[in-house]
């Protein structure tokens, strides 16, 4: 066999997917669209009558699933429900290459990834970076961590599920990226709705609220990077240089936030947790520092 086919066989190659949300709806579609055949497999079957028409092969256990493909491919809910749909497939693991791209801690990737290798199959941990609709688009970028021989194997599969971002050996440092990326996220999100809300209360609809907040959204990235060349150099030297802004500045101007959420009687939830943030810097003699100095009680939380 050339290269040539050699390139075609991996790009054709059988693939199954198991969990059949929209995410795992959305990857088995753009597999099949790119020619790979298919097997899947969920708990309620009635899911995969839209895949199935499309051109997905619908198992009738995880086991004939597994068995379908060496590349299988986990779409569920948390790595507990790895178990409890592959405990009775354990037998047909071995020589499969798990890719678990569900949501759950390092610690329980790590697990798991032992645990595949009790069975004889290879463990990839991955966190997809977009939405369903995104899958299989320009856009679209997934992380991964374990095995590198693994996930050069399977690169071609797994590239048309989005850009891969390959970031080492560990199967829990893809975990934790994909934690990382989803604090920011959901943070933003509960902070838009606090602001839409405070702003609700002076009679503003939403229509006229999120296209201000999201465009300061869009914003934030070059504010953060504005004075510093590569960000995080500063912090990863442990320098915090308070020539632009201050922890005691910004902790003003959370306090005011506060304030004036206590006085609109909105929850206090996040405004306090940003407030601690900064109050525990300076009361540690920090008020003149840049405000990343809050990472300190964030690393050490008393």
């Amino acid at each position: 066999m050339n290269e040539q086919q050699s390139h075609t066989t991996r790009q054709n190659s059988a693939v199954t997917v198991i969990g059949l949300g929209p995410m795992g709806q959305a990857m088995t579609r753009t597999l099949i669209a790119a020619g790979h055949p298919v097997t899947v497999w969920n708990r309620t079957a009635g899911r995969a009558d839209g895949v199935v028409a499309d051109g997905a092969t619908l198992a009738a256990t995880p086991g004939e699933a597994v068995e379908a493909s060496d590349l299988v491919i986990l779409s569920l809910t948390d790595y507990q429900a790895m178990y409890d749909v592959l405990d009775s497939a354990a037998p047909s693991l071995a020589g499969r290459a798990l890719v678990n791209l569900s949501s759950d801690t390092p610690d329980r990737t790590r697990k798991a990834a032992s645990w595949a290798a009790g069975h004889d199959a290879a463990f990839l941990a991955g966190g997809v970076m977009v939405p369903a609709p995104m899958v299989g688009t320009e856009g679209s970028h997934v992380y991964y961590s374990g095995p590198a021989e693994v996930m050069e194997r399977h690169r071609a599969a797994l590239a048309l599920l989005g850009t891969p971002r390959y970031l080492g050996e560990d199967p829990g440092l893809a975990q934790m990226m994909y934690q990382a990326q989803l604090t920011v996220f959901l943070t933003t999100l509960s902070a838009l709705m606090h602001a839409t809300a405070m702003l609700g209360t002076a009679g503003m609809k939403a229509t006229e609220t999120l296209p201000e907040l999201l465009s300061f959204t869009d914003s934030i990235g070059a504010i953060v990077r504005a004075g510093e060349e590569t960000p995080g150099s500063e912090l990863d030297a442990g320098e915090h240089p308070g020539d632009l802004s201050t922890v005691t500045m910004m902790g003003a101007t959370s306090d005011h936030i506060v304030e004036t959420s206590a006085s609109l009687g909105l929850d206090l939830a996040l405004p306090l947790a940003v407030q601690a943030h900064y109050r525990r810097a300076i009361e540690n003699g920090h008020g003149s520092d840049n405000w990343t100095r809050i990472i300190d009680s964030i690393r050490m939380p008393r």
